[in-house]
C-alpha cells in the first residue's frame, strides 16, 4: 500500500496492518501460511507453464479435479506433504521447492 493511502485510512480513523496481526498469527504459524501460499501459487504456475489442466494434472498425481483446485488455492484441507508430492510429479526438484519454501510473503499491491 503506498504511503499516501496508508496516511488517508488512517486520517480516517483505519487501523492498517497485516493479516497476521488482524488475526492474531505467531511468527511461526505466519510462516507456514506463506509457504503454503507459495507452494499453491508455484504449483498453478508450473501447471500454466505445463499447459496441463486441473484435471491432467490430477491423473498424474492420482487425485480429482478438485482436489487440484483445492490445492491452487491453499485450501485449509490440503496438506503440504500434498502440494509437495503434486510440485515433485510436475518435475520440480527438491532445489527448486527449497527455493519455494524460501520465498518472501508477496504484498498485496492495494
Amino acid at each position: 500500500m503506498n504511503k499516501t493511502k496508508r496516511r488517508r485510512l488512517e486520517a480516517a480513523g483505519w487501523k492498517v496492518g497485516a493479516a497476521a496481526d488482524f488475526l492474531g498469527l505467531s511468527k511461526e504459524e505466519t510462516a507456514f501460511v506463506e509457504m503454503k501460499l507459495s507452494l499453491s501459487r508455484n504449483l498453478k504456475k508450473r501447471r500454466q507453464a505445463k499447459r496441463l489442466t486441473q484435471s491432467q494434472v490430477a491423473k498424474v498425481i492420482g487425485s480429482s479435479q478438485s482436489r487440484v483446485a483445492k490445492m491452487e488455492a491453499a485450501d485449509p484441507e490440503v496438506s503440504i506433504d500434498l502440494l509437495l508430492r503434486s510440485l515433485l510429479a510436475l518435475g520440480a526438484t527438491r532445489k527448486q521447492l527449497a527455493k519455494i519454501i524460501g520465498e518472501p510473503a508477496r504484498r498485496s499491491a492495494a
